[in-house]
């Protein structure tokens, strides 16, 4: 469990739903697959109006039609809607689609024109409001998240950014920031879309551990405090194999393994995105 705000947590592997509800053959899975997720203990469901320019929430509703309450859900606004005026109309548009009165986590999904003031304070006001019960960013870097909390962000909940064993830049600098402040990682594409899953260490390194390789890919991502990761699933099967990796403990030995074949950059490096 990670904490996302002062007395409440959330599991560390949630589900992400990215290019989900976009093809009608995979409907019916992609719904029971989320539901599945929820069953084993994956309650917290990661969405954005950007994705299938809104078909997604809807997907997301419908598949937590009667089992909303047991679910910690985040969505995400495009960066020219953070304004006071716009934020409550795309917030509104969200609340519509996926079927519900509040969202538990709002995120900013990326930074634009928008000053991030202008955004905290729409973000506090919806907070206010009873619409949203916590507020976070996506795509953040340092020098983001140090202007945030100078223009009044300290409120902020998350991150949400890119993180996986091909993109270890956010622990030289970004990870260890959230961390002095406060506010949890939450870690996108934790399998880099399945690129990873082709590396062939990391197959190496998963057969002697008798897992799959994202599996391992997924665990690593979990061994950090403070790190929630939201690897998407599109079956049953799929989701259960991901529940499977939060149970995995991994030693000495095999993070030096994965530390040798996916190594941190040597210096800073910018927040990568996808």
């Amino acid at each position: 469990m990670v904490h996302v705000a002062q007395y409440e947590t959330v599991p560390c592997l949630g589900q992400g739903t990215w290019n989900m509800g976009e093809r009608p053959g995979r409907r019916n899975a992609e719904i029971d697959a989320i539901r599945a997720g929820a069953d084993l203990g994956m309650t917290l469901v990661d969405t954005a109006e950007m994705y299938g320019d809104g078909a997604t929430e809807q997907l997301v509703g419908e598949a937590l039609h009667g089992i909303r309450d047991k679910v910690f859900l985040v969505s995400k606004a495009y960066p020219q809607n953070a304004s006071i005026e716009r934020l409550p109309r795309a917030c509104e548009g969200s609340l519509r689609r996926l079927g519900t009165d509040r969202l538990d986590l709002y995120l900013l999904h990326w930074r634009g024109g928008v000053p991030l003031a202008e955004t905290v304070e729409a973000m506090t006001l919806l907070q206010a409001s009873g619409k949203i019960r916590h507020w976070g960013v996506s795509n953040l870097d340092v020098d983001d998240m140090n202007e945030l909390v100078k223009a009044g962000g300290r409120g902020c909940a998350t991150d949400q950014i890119l993180y996986n064993l091909t993109r270890r830049g956010p622990e030289r600098d970004l990870l260890p920031w959230l961390g002095t402040h406060g506010m949890s990682a939450m870690a996108y594409s934790p399998v880099e879309q399945g690129r990873l899953l082709r590396s062939s260490q990391l197959s190496s390194i998963a057969a002697g551990l008798n897992v799959t390789p994202a599996q391992l890919a997924l665990a690593w991502t979990l061994r950090m405090p403070g790190v929630i990761a939201i690897p998407k699933a599109g079956t049953i099967a799929h989701v259960a194999e991901n529940r499977a990796a939060a149970d995995i403990v991994l030693d000495d030995g095999t993070l030096g393994a994965l530390d040798a074949s996916f190594p941190i950059p040597r210096g800073p490096i910018a927040l990568q995105m996808l």
